[in-house]
């Protein structure tokens, strides 16, 4: 998944700007300090397996953007070293085949244009040129093994506008649709479709361009997460695998069936690898010999979190293996080894997530590292792993581990100092009873310097997804320390629908919003708010996505337990959620069906559990949360909430954001998003 929250600040102010520095004062965690931390980019290994480059991006608050920079560092360890510092962004890198410059994407200025475009620098920093000058936006590249090629993907207008369509009324505003996917997550369809470009380098220019896509109205990468994971030369350069759903409107919309296509450049041919398979394929990888493909397959329509295998095909006979057969892993990123004998994968198990190794041949998964955080990358280095990693305690660093003993050496560092300097709050993992009798692992994460003799208000976090597990994550949001830093006790259960728990854990909840879920919820509060520590008189619940959800739900079942709750971008109406939400598989798998299918009790039952029949029974002040662009879950379930909670005569504050989408992403409404979630659960909680 590629997913970039950096926003260049262009102007020549930022120059000579460096990271943002800490006071001697800042010792507790502050969203003003979270956003003066380096946010670290996922790393390429030099061909020869001793350098690690990477991005750092840095905030400047007051300009209300971010601006990315390479860094170098030897495997080995030892001091990073920057290599850039512009005006642009450089983002995306890589390093060309033979090892001799590190390649990037950058945005430059044309006339009243940015058009990035793929840029090469040597490994010190000097002798900047620009490789590729097309016409519109480079999105993702890559070359080919031998370095004489280079594809790349930008947007391709396939489709009319409504000023198209009437040529003589160019300030006419509207759109005119006639099917479905007409918007995505945060954006409405542009009328241009992402294609991949393949082209030669001769002369260290980027020449002889083709659209191995040309008048196919289907994305590659699959949008709007996919990067240039989802693309893969053949080792002899001579052929592209790339992810693709080709399907549109609303069959596009009601289908998790994307394929993996492999291209030949020389006859133009296109062949289907992963035809039969009816859910998410992608990420396609090579062995090095090119007898063997490497990739990740779900394997049933509709449902998006099917659990992820990895899978390796015989390119000669098409047989297929599941090479994590027998486990019930969900596959995350995964690396092949340089021989070519071993993959390297992430896959959460309790709420951490490892890395892991398996033979290609087929055999025993090997536990590689052990340790309680989340690796989120790992690439062969050729003695060591390099990989990315993260915890509730640090957000992501780079590391190198060793594959015998899965020692991890922390090789950016990005961020030491300013940790050393923040005192944080202790993380315990408890495991509480459930009504059903199960065991379910919650974090309990306690302020800093806590005192078991005090009395402390406690927040149960409700996770989104609803199938993402409450992990080791560090998030500019819904960060537990940042919630403990301002003196509250965080409950974040492992509730049923979440993955890292085996496939029935996970699968649970389909079809039972409302459920279960619900009373795991119950389960750790009821557990925790016993505590000697905890003040029961004073507790909040909050969450996002699944998780607004939850808040209200929770909102009309709580019998008293809460004294304030906090819903971000929550569902209220499913039935208008169903009908205004875009990705319909996922209302399908989860809710069991559509809202008008009387005969099916699966889907009656879910939207019997809407939040909004039971309004009558709120009675606890609540604040809702939720952006314009939100196109998951449109921004007027929000707020018919907050209006429903005002005409009950209930203490409500909406929090809006017409720039923003299911997330909260720029650095200042960031910041307002943090103040006014304090200032609410305070003014119910500690007063």
């Amino acid at each position: 998944m590629s997913v970039s929250l950096v926003y260049s600040c262009g102007t020549d102010n930022y120059l000579n700007m460096e990271k943002p520095k800490l006071a001697p004062t800042d010792t507790l965690l502050t969203p003003e300090i979270m956003w003066k931390l380096g946010r670290v980019g996922t790393p390429a290994v030099s061909p020869d397996g001793q350098t690690v480059a990477y991005t750092v991006a840095y905030t400047d608050i007051a300009a209300d953007c971010s601006y990315a920079d390479i860094y170098t560092v030897p495997v080995g360890g030892g001091e990073p070293q920057r290599i850039t510092q512009t005006t642009e962004n450089e983002y995306q890198i890589a390093w060309r085949p033979d090892g001799k410059k590190i390649a990037y994407l950058a945005a430059k200025k044309d006339g009243d244009k940015t058009t990035p475009q793929v840029w090469e620098i040597d490994p010190n920093g000097q002798n900047a040129k620009q490789l590729t000058n097309v016409e519109g936006e480079i999105e993702n590249f890559a070359y080919s093994p031998c370095g004489t090629r280079l594809l790349y993907t930008k947007r391709v207008k396939l489709d009319q506008t409504i000023n198209d369509r009437h040529p003589d009324l160019p300030k006419a505003n509207a759109r005119l649709e006639t099917d479905l996917m007409y918007r995505h997550w945060n954006q409405w369809h542009d009328h241009a479709y992402s294609h991949i470009f393949v082209c030669d380098i001769i002369n260290g220019k980027a020449l002889n361009d083709k659209d191995i896509m040309a008048d196919e109205r289907f994305h590659s990468p699959l949008m709007p997460f996919g990067g240039i994971e989802q693309i893969s030369f053949t080792p002899d350069g001579k052929k592209i695998a790339y992810t693709c759903k080709k399907m549109v409107g609303k069959a596009a919309a009601k289908s998790t069936n994307s394929d993996i296509y492999l291209y030949d450049i020389e006859t133009a041919e296109t062949q289907n690898l992963t035809a039969g398979n009816g859910g998410y394929d992608t990420n396609p990888a090579f062995t090095p010999d090119g007898k063997s493909m490497v990739w990740l397959s779900m394997e049933r329509d509709g449902y998006e979190s099917d659990r992820n295998r990895l899978m390796i095909m015989d390119l000669a006979t098409g047989a297929r293996r599941d090479l994590t057969e027998g486990t019930e892993w969900h596959v995350g990123s995964f690396a092949l080894s340089r021989d070519g004998l071993t993959a390297w994968f992430i896959a959460d198990y309790h709420a951490k997530e490892n890395i892991y190794a398996v033979p290609l041949c087929g055999g025993e998964i090997r536990q590689i590292t052990n340790h309680v955080a989340d690796y989120t990358s790992v690439a062969d280095a050729g003695n060591c792993l390099i990989t990315t990693r993260m915890s509730m305690a640090s957000p992501v660093e780079i590391f190198s581990v060793d594959p015998t003993t899965g020692e991890a050496l922390d090789l950016s560092r990005e961020n030491a100092a300013e940790l050393a300097q923040i005192r944080m709050g202790r993380v315990e993992e408890r495991w509480i009873a459930t009504t059903d009798g199960k065991q379910m692992l919650t974090w309990v994460i306690f302020p800093p310097d806590f005192d078991p003799s005090k009395k402390y208000p406690a927040l149960l976090y409700c996770q989104g997804g609803p199938q993402s597990t409450v992990s080791q994550f560090w998030s500019t949001r819904w960060n537990f320390q940042l919630m403990a830093a301002n003196g509250y006790i965080v409950v974040a259960p492992n509730r049923r629908g979440l993955p890292g728990f085996g496939v029935e854990w996970n699968e649970q909840i389909s079809g039972d919003y409302g459920g279960q879920n619900m009373l795991d919820y119950f389960s750790a509060i009821d557990a925790v708010k016993h505590e000697q520590y905890v003040d029961a008189q004073r507790l909040g619940a909050v969450g996002a996505s699944y998780g607004g959800f939850s808040v209200n739900w929770l909102a009309g079942h709580h019998n008293g337990r809460f004294k304030a709750f906090v819903s971000h971008c929550g569902i209220f109406n499913m039935e208008q959620m169903y009908a205004t939400t875009e990705e319909i598989f996922f209302t399908n798998w989860d809710l069991g069906g559509a809202f008008w299918e009387r005969d099916n009790a699966l889907a009656m039952r879910s939207f019997a559990n809407s939040p909004h029949l039971f309004i009558d029974k709120w009675d606890t002040p609540i604040m809702i949360i939720h952006g314009e662009k939100d196109f998951r879950i449109p921004y007027t379930q929000g707020m018919a909430a907050f209006n429903s909670a005002i005409l009950r005569d209930l203490p409500a504050q909406f929090l809006y954001f017409p720039t923003e989408c299911h997330w909260v992403q720029k650095p200042q409404n960031s910041i307002v998003w943090h103040r006014e979630f304090f200032s609410w659960l305070d003014r119910w909680l500690k007063q």
